[in-house]
């Protein structure tokens, strides 16, 4: 268990260092308050389970996970996916959800597939970061607003349409209260970089607002009542095989989002530092936070990318910081959560629309739709999807779309060229022929092949094959050195090959490298060729080839594809084998 504790990241830990962890501790924990609740009551819950899930999953994250650096809890990219679960489940399956997910992502550690996140395609991250990005700004807009009667809904067109239906409502004080604390946020960095500008925004336009236009615009208090100033209580949901079987789903999508958040931001952490994490334990770490925060009312959580950033920023140099983090959030729940009564939801508007701002990777999703690319189709369905439809939808098909992609530029690398030795050449070099130039041989048809032989590539280079040795050559040489990959598809292929050629004449392999060896031995295809036709230089494999050519058919050939092709062509080495063939009964 020792491995998924941080106490091997406490190495030369000094008490500078606890005072370094102390003040990064005490910034993001100011930080992450109002992102809490924010998150919360964006994703459809009150706002004291954002404030709790800071508080447990930010302890556990960085107590159990793989990231020195990582700051846990609720983020921004969970509201689209948290507020459908709570509309189509309601908040107890929501925190069962979260429960199921913790156990997926612990198991997704320890059977350590935390490597395979690496191999989502950037498109596909960019899409639905972008999207959820969007959904996250236009989403609030009705508190912007104070816009009264908006009902909130699953999918993003229909929350525009209850926008528009209910424009006319527009609370100008509200405006003019989202609109200080916007202010606040963009010019706060610029004067007092050091200075959390979301928490003084909504200070200061809930100061406003309370002290000049107190009972005009909608808050915390009037809309979900107050937050109490208390440890939330341990509650474990009742969880049933139905609703087990009926949560798998939702349960699968929150592990999968929550994986690609923290390991992002685990990556980042890792470019800031010069440091590595380990994303098996970070997946564990994670699991543990998932599985416990829920049976505190918390809400699922994961690395959040810009805290973490700021925590390292802040100079944070151990997880310490993170629990710090945790506790002070802490102390300002059971000091000071009467207050927070009086936030104006309008003040907490401006913040999510700065996060949805700054989360939205613009500037990537430009660059890749400019490129105009196959990623450009991925990015736009993954984008799209995400808006219009779901993340549910939008990551598997963005992966099938880089799949298919994908294996479409694979295919097209693959190169088959017939080739002969340039005679010109002092070493005799074998080089592919690009047109046809009166030297191939009418026995031995030699092919380079390069590329993976894989299913999106194996019936190409079959028909490729096929179609050129109509002239039944005697021998048909194959230089697959750079074959790097075969699967089970190409290997079917290359049999139908191999059968087919091997009733005419002989198949020689040269240079082929390690797994396609394996892939033929493994399919009896090895055995078939037989081994002594295997070569590892192709020098060797001709010379063996000129061993099996029927000399009476060179007699008279013009080709001269090979240096042996003089001798050849005026029948010199059939004499000298007839003068020299040893006579019968001496």
């Amino acid at each position: 268990m020792k491995k998924f504790i941080f106490a091997d990241q406490f190495n030369n830990y000094s008490l500078q260092s606890f005072q370094k962890d102390l003040v990064s501790g005490l910034i993001v924990g100011v930080i992450a308050i109002p992102l809490g609740m924010a998150f919360a009551i964006a994703s459809g819950v009150n706002p004291e389970y954002g404030i709790y899930t800071t508080i447990v999953a930010g302890i556990l994250i960085s107590i159990f996970g793989g990231s020195k650096y990582q700051i846990g809890g609720p983020t921004g990219a969970f509201i689209p996916i948290l507020f459908g679960i709570v509309m189509t489940y309601g908040f107890e399956n929501l925190l069962i959800a979260g429960f199921m997910a913790g156990i997926i992502l612990v198991l997704m550690g320890i059977f350590k597939l935390g490597t395979l996140i690496k191999f989502i395609p950037r498109p596909v991250t960019i899409g639905f970061t972008t999207g959820i990005a969007v959904i996250i700004f236009f989403g609030q807009i009705p508190n912007f607003l104070d816009l009264e009667g908006v009902e909130s809904k699953e999918y993003f067109i229909e929350n525009l349409q209850e926008i528009w239906l209910h424009i006319t409502s527009i609370n100008l004080y509200s405006i003019f209260t989202a609109l200080i604390c916007l202010a606040v946020i963009l010019i706060t960095p610029k004067i007092l970089p050091k200075v959390p500008g979301p928490l003084i925004g909504l200070i200061v336009s809930t100061v406003i607002a309370a002290t000049f236009f107190p009972e005009k615009i909608a808050t915390i208090g009037s809309t979900y009542g107050g937050i109490p100033n208390k440890l939330p209580s341990f509650h474990f949901p009742e969880i049933t095989i139905e609703k087990i079987i009926l949560l798998l789903q939702p349960a699968f999508i929150i592990a999968m989002l929550g994986s690609i958040e923290s390991l992002l931001s685990a990556v980042v952490a890792d470019g800031m530092t010069n440091s590595k994490h380990n994303s098996n334990r970070e997946l564990v770490g994670q699991g543990i936070a998932n599985i416990i925060t829920p049976l505190f009312g918390g809400i699922p959580a994961t690395g959040a990318i810009a805290r973490t950033a700021t925590n390292i920023k802040t100079g944070a140099v151990s997880p310490l910081s993170g629990v710090i983090h945790s506790v002070v959030v802490l102390i300002v729940l059971l000091l000071f959560a009467p207050f927070a009564s009086k936030i104006p939801l309008a003040s907490m508007a401006p913040i999510l629309m700065v996060v949805a701002w700054n989360m939205s990777e613009r500037k990537v999703f430009a660059h890749l739709l400019k490129t105009k690319t196959g990623d450009t189709l991925v990015l736009l369905a993954t984008f799209l999807l995400t808006v219009f439809v779901n993340l549910t939808v939008a990551v598997p098909v963005g992966l099938i779309l880089a799949i298919i992609i994908f294996t479409k530029r694979m295919s097209e690398v693959m190169v088959i060229q017939q080739a002969l030795p340039n005679l010109q050449h002092k070493n005799k070099k074998i080089e592919s022929l690009v047109e046809k130039d009166g030297r191939t041989c009418p026995q031995i048809s030699i092919y380079n092949i390069e590329g993976p032989l894989f299913f999106g590539a194996a019936q190409s280079f079959e028909q490729t094959i096929m179609s050129t040795i109509n002239y039944r050559p005697k021998v048909l040489l194959l230089r697959m050195g750079k074959v790097p990959f075969m699967d089970t598809t190409g290997a079917s292929h290359f049999s139908s090959i191999i059968k087919h050629f091997s009733q005419q004449g002989t198949v020689i392999i040269s240079g082929i490298n390690a797994q396609p060896k394996e892939v033929l031995k493994r399919l009896g295809l090895y055995a078939l060729i037989g081994e002594e036709n295997f070569f590892d230089h192709t020098g060797k494999a001709i010379d063996y080839a000129l061993t099996k050519l029927d000399e009476n058919k060179c007699i008279g050939c013009k080709y001269f594809a090979f240096s042996e092709c003089n001798g050849l062509s005026s029948g010199k080495n059939s004499k000298e084998k007839e003068i020299h063939k040893p006579v019968v009964g001496h």
